[in-house]
């Protein structure tokens, strides 16, 4: 959309989107893609859904934590991983840690999902919690990073993380290689990314929408004005994309590759993940279902096209579950 961002560091390519699928080979699941005849009718288009919720620890994010972890040099598994993360990213780092047999340490905002804090100890880290409206993470985790010694894995503004969650639309692409539109759900930008990485090598011709909560169009705006554009913790249910900002290396690649970046409404989320839960028998968490509600919502003629659907993740309380499709 926009020139380069020359001050970014130096940009992952889709060679290291292939790099990484090597190494998640065997550890990731390859995740199916799911159709919906139902919901082919009522777009008049062929949908291709991308079934992220079906990952390890519930969402995409375990692939971008392995990828960056199995890189780890013995000094640095010695000392351990470190990540802020409202949830899925919390528990991708924990987990791949666990597997790789290093420590770590978690800050998480203290009104993170019950489910996804649980989850996050289960796999063995330790959590540290913060007031997401008042604090400031990242400024928490380079503290606690600096004090033990450990490496710092952002959630979304890193090559490897960038690369490995790329591999999910490289997957989907091997299988579907002909699709005319994909839909990415957006907070950070770090799949989006990825999946602008993988879409431009093996669909070049493939338009990539990006799909941000109306609450929270940090990237929206950051495009619009040519640079990032920091807002306040935005509320809204779709918790993973609570994000202020995109980061340096997520914005430059999404602002060179993306088509376009849609808003959803909560209720339309709402709406997406009772479509899931009833037609299609599978739960989503209110940000995995940002994609479906811009393929329905979002305006753009999608009629007679092949389009993809990533659904980024599944883990969502069942009781706030309940209480959402309930509204």
């Amino acid at each position: 959309m926009s020139t380069t961002n020359t001050s970014s560091p130096a940009l992952p390519t889709y060679d290291d989107v292939a790099a990484a699928a090597l190494r998640l080979q065997g550890v990731a699941h390859r995740t199916p893609v799911l159709t919906s005849r139902t919901m082919d009718e009522q777009l008049g288009a062929r949908l291709f859904f991308k079934c992220e919720n079906l990952q390890r620890i519930g969402a995409f994010k375990f692939r971008g934590a392995y990828n960056a972890l199995s890189q780890f040099t013995p000094e640095q598994r010695k000392g351990g991983a470190l990540a802020f993360s409202s949830g899925n990213h919390a528990q991708a780092i924990a987990h791949a840690a666990q597997l790789l047999d290093m420590p770590a340490l978690i800050v998480m905002p203290e009104d993170a999902p019950a489910s996804k804090m649980a989850a996050t100890r289960g796999y063995g880290a330790q959590v540290v919690t913060y007031n997401r409206f008042s604090e400031d993470r990242e400024a928490i985790a380079a503290k606690l990073a600096a004090e033990r010694g450990m490496t710092l894995i952002p959630p979304y503004n890193h090559r490897d993380v960038i690369a490995g969650q790329g591999t999910a639309v490289m997957e989907l692409l091997q299988e579907q290689p002909d699709l005319d539109y994909l839909f990415v759900c957006l907070g950070g930008g770090g799949l989006l990314s990825g999946s602008l990485l993988a879409a431009n090598a093996l669909a070049p011709r493939c338009q990539v929408i990006g799909v941000e909560p109306e609450a929270g169009n940090d990237v929206q705006q950051s495009l619009r004005a040519g640079h990032i554009v920091p807002i306040p913790t935005p509320r809204t249910i779709a918790d993973g994309a609570q994000t202020q900002a995109p980061g340096d290396i997520t914005f430059a690649i999404i602002q060179q590759r993306v088509s376009e970046v849609l808003t959803v409404s909560d209720p339309q989320l709402i709406e997406s993940m009772r479509f899931y839960a009833e037609r299609m028998k599978i739960v989503v968490e209110p940000t995995g279902a940002l994609s479906l509600a811009a393929a329905i919502h979002g305006g753009l003629p999608l009629q007679g096209k092949r389009v993809g659907i990533v659904i980024s993740g599944g883990n969502v309380d069942l009781a706030r579950f309940a209480s959402l499709l309930s509204e």
